[in-house]
Parts: structure tokens; C-alpha cells; sequence
């Protein structure tokens, strides 16, 4: 009896240790790669197991990722099914790869809880997470650069990263594969790395290393050439050229060198010896740079709005003839300009339109404002004077009593505003009363002063190579 009833627990253990067991399958995967990003990382995974019933009412089933070399030594568990949850086979269940994914190699298997088991692995497969999926820039975006015979030229990615640069330096734990163009399609990889020193001319760029998953991470094209003596460069605008001055400064970047000058419409630039000068001012830019054995230099007519306008009338001086009417017309590409008309300084009430016209002499000025896209604005200034009469003889009496004929001195035009002709008019008492190189034809004022009646005045004009000089009588 005894005998007995040790044969029965025997058989109840083997019995229990049997239903305890269950096999997993080798997972199938529902991807041949897997190249994850911000945008997308769900991905499907199926499994068979058996015997169904061998499951723990608690069970659980893991999935486990190798690291890139397919070990499972140090495994990540991608996902956990909820106790129980699963109780037929096959299944299939979906997870994501961790943001540090990044190799050629990954395995996947499954693990139960209740009981214990392990699947065999998957088969090898490439896996990274495109933590950064956008061209990015080097060498400051600008294409060529230059370094001297026997030298070298350091390319680097840029950073920080802007409005028109997210830099992949600024993700943590990517690599990046540096390559020579070689034809229209064509290129060989030359190295790793987050900068690139070259010896060699040729043109270059870099992609952020995600191995065999296609990728949007790439850099532009830069030139390498050798030199010997001085050559000519490029500047860089961050903000382009022309550029929104109502986006704040622009930063203008030059090539790597050892040292550096800028200049601004001649003249140097105090203090601006970096690689980059920022800039809220257009005008033209110059810099020069120390590459060691030879120089470079580069220039950018840098303008600060992204519209154009002009408008029909010359710059400087124009003269209105008697009963004229200047039409001014103002011609632009500005989206949904505005514009403001003055003379003066003061606003021209209801001048709102593209085109004034001017009928009285005055200093004029028009703003054109673009009040859509890039915020700015442009002006253009202009004098309207009378036209001066073509008297051919320089008088030596005037009448200024008001009765529009011969009032003031009028002289012939080649000694007029505009000629640059030196105008000077001395009293008998040796006092110099107008000294000018702009004379308007408006000598003597309604409110000057005379001492005397029928006061006499000495004048000496220079202008056209010569002097002339003789007296004024003034008439009262």
C-alpha cells in the first residue's frame, strides 16, 4: 500500500512537471529593417507556442533585443504583455525601438513567464533610430573653400543649430560617414567623424551614420581647392541676401582660417576678428582671411529687405518749370505695400497711392512699406526747386520791392545750385552777406536788412574755370 502511494505521487509529479513545459517558436518578424524615427516606430512581431494549456494563468511574454552584435547578454525588453493576456497561438504582438538603436546586427526573441522559456532568435537584422532626419549644413553653408599648397582644410558640421540648420550634433550618440564625390552620382566614403581634415581637392559632405536604412540626413556639397596666393572666397548670409531685417541680425560666416578682418563699405570693423560677424545693417561687407601660407578674401552686398522699388524721377535735384506738374510714380514688388508721401517732413494728407503729383518746389519723400511676409521698408528723397531762368548776362542792379520783376539777383545757369560754382556777395563795408557753392537765385531775402538806399554790394563768382567779379546795386 505504501509502494502504492508513492507511485501515484510519482505520476501526479510527472504529470504537473509535463503540463509546465511549453515551446516558443523562432519569431517571425513583420520587417526586414527596422529604421526608426520620431515619426514612426511601431513594429510587429509573431510567435507560435505550444502546448496552449502549458500557460500560467499569470503569464507573461517578453520580447527581448540583442545588442547590435545579436548578443543577448546584456538584453532590452522591448515590450511586456499584460498577465494572462495572451492564450492562443500564434500571436503577434507590436513595439518600439529604444532612441540608442543603431547597428546591423539585432536579434529579437520571446520569453514566457510561467513557465520559464526562451524562443530561439530571430534572424539578424539592421535597426536604428533616425534621432535626426533633415539636411543639415557645413562649413557655414558656404560651398567652396580654400587651403594652401602643402596644407589642409578643416570641414566641420555646424552648431548651434538654426531656423535653417537643425545640426545632428545636438542629438547625442549618432556617428557620422564623410565622402569625396567621385562623379555626377557617385562617391567614395573617406572617413568618420564629426569634422573632416582635408588635404586633397575635391568636393565633400557628410550623412549622419544610420547604416543601410535610407535617410534624409545629410549635409551639402562643399569644394576643396589648393592655392597658392591669394583667391576669392564666398561670404554666407544665415538669414540669406536679401534678407528680413525684422527678423533680427543675419550672421555672415567666412571659410575656417587662422585669422580674420572685416570690413563694412571700406572701412575696418573694430573688434570683428571671428569666423562670423553679426549684422543688422546692409551695406557692402568685406573680410580677409589668414590661412597660414596664403590669403582669402571675400565680399557680400549685404540688403536688408527682400523687396525692390524704384521710382521714375533721377536722383538729387529736379527743376519744376513754371505751370509744370511732376508725376512721380512709384514701381515696386512689395506685397500689400503702403505708401506714405511727405514734403517737407510733414505727411501729405490722402498721398496714398503709388503715384504724386508735385506741383510746388519742396524737399520730398516717399516710404514704400511691405506689410505682409518679411516686414520692411524702403524710401526714396528728392528736391523739387523752381527752374532757374537762362539769363545770359550777370546783372549789377536788383529792385526787391516786391513787384516780380527783378526782385531778386538772377545770374546765368552755369553758376546756379548744381554747377558747384562759389558764390560770394561782400557789402561796402567789407562784410561778407552769402558765401555758397548752392546759390538759388534768391539773393537778396524779403527780410534782409539794408543800411542804405541804393546800397552797392561787390560779388566774385568761381565757377567754369574762371572768376567773375563786378558790384550790385540794390534799388529801394
Amino acid at each position: 500500500m505504501k509502494n502504492f502511494t508513492l507511485f501515484c505521487l510519482f505520476i501526479f509529479s510527472l504529470s504537473h512537471t509535463v503540463k509546465a513545459q511549453i515551446v516558443i517558436g523562432k519569431p517571425t518578424l513583420g520587417f526586414t529593417q527596422a529604421c526608426a524615427s520620431t515619426s514612426f516606430n511601431n513594429y510587429n512581431v509573431s510567435f507560435v507556442f505550444s502546448p496552449a494549456t502549458g500557460l500560467g494563468e499569470n503569464n507573461q511574454f517578453n520580447i527581448e533585443l540583442s545588442d547590435e552584435t545579436g548578443s543577448f547578454t546584456n538584453a532590452t525588453i522591448l515590450y511586456t504583455s499584460s498577465p494572462g493576456s495572451i492564450t492562443a497561438s500564434p500571436a503577434m504582438l507590436s513595439f518600439s525601438f529604444p532612441e540608442d538603436t543603431a547597428g546591423e546586427a539585432y536579434r529579437i526573441r520571446v520569453k514566457s513567464t510561467s513557465p520559464i522559456a526562451t524562443s530561439t532568435p530571430s534572424d539578424a537584422f539592421p535597426a536604428y533610430f533616425k534621432a535626426q532626419d533633415s539636411p543639415f549644413t557645413i562649413n557655414n553653408l558656404i560651398a567652396n573653400a580654400v587651403f594652401c599648397s602643402g596644407g589642409s582644410y578643416l570641414l566641420t558640421i555646424d552648431n548651434p543649430g538654426g531656423p535653417l540648420n537643425d545640426s545632428p550634433l545636438n542629438y547625442p550618440g549618432l556617428t557620422f560617414d564623410w565622402y569625396k564625390v567621385t562623379g555626377e552620382t557617385t562617391s567614395v566614403y573617406v572617413a568618420s567623424g564629426e569634422s573632416l581634415t582635408v588635404s586633397q581637392s575635391g568636393t565633400y559632405f557628410v550623412e549622419t551614420n544610420y547604416g543601410s536604412c535610407t535617410s534624409n540626413s545629410y549635409s551639402n556639397r562643399v569644394t576643396v581647392s589648393e592655392a597658392s596666393s591669394e583667391v576669392e572666397i564666398t561670404i554666407s548670409s544665415s538669414l540669406g541676401n536679401p534678407y528680413c531685417a525684422s527678423d533680427g541680425p543675419t550672421l555672415l560666416s567666412a571659410i575656417n582660417g587662422d585669422a580674420y578682418q572685416w570690413y563694412k563699405d571700406g572701412e575696418e570693423i573694430s573688434g570683428a576678428t571671428q569666423q562670423m560677424l553679426e549684422t543688422n545693417e546692409s551695406g557692402n561687407y568685406y573680410v580677409t582671411v589668414d590661412l597660414g601660407d596664403c590669403v582669402a578674401s571675400a565680399s557680400i552686398d549685404l540688403e536688408t529687405t527682400d523687396f525692390t522699388s524704384s521710382v521714375n524721377l533721377p536722383e538729387g535735384t529736379t527743376a519744376l518749370e513754371e505751370d509744370q506738374v511732376i508725376e512721380v510714380i512709384v514701381t515696386t514688388t512689395a506685397v500689400n505695400p503702403v505708401f506714405e508721401w511727405y514734403v517737407n517732413g510733414a505727411v501729405i494728407p490722402g498721398a496714398t497711392d503709388n503715384t504724386f503729383e508735385i506741383s510746388a518746389q519742396g524737399n520730398y519723400r516717399v516710404i514704400i512699406r511691405q506689410t505682409a511676409g518679411c516686414i520692411s521698408s524702403q524710401e526714396f528723397l528728392f528736391n523739387i526747386t523752381e527752374a532757374f531762368p537762362d539769363v545770359s548776362k550777370i546783372p549789377n542792379v536788383v529792385s526787391p520791392n516786391g513787384d516780380g520783376i527783378n526782385d531778386t539777383w538772377v545770374i546765368p545757369q552755369a553758376y546756379v545750385s548744381g554747377t558747384n560754382a562759389q558764390v560770394t556777395i561782400i557789402s561796402a563795408q567789407g562784410k561778407v552777406v552769402l558765401d555758397t557753392k548752392d546759390y538759388q537765385n534768391n539773393w537778396p531775402s524779403y527780410d534782409f536788412e539794408f543800411k542804405t538806399v541804393n546800397a552797392v554790394y561787390y560779388f566774385v563768382i568761381k565757377g567754369q574755370g574762371k572768376v567773375k567779379k563786378g558790384t550790385i546795386t540794390v534799388i529801394r
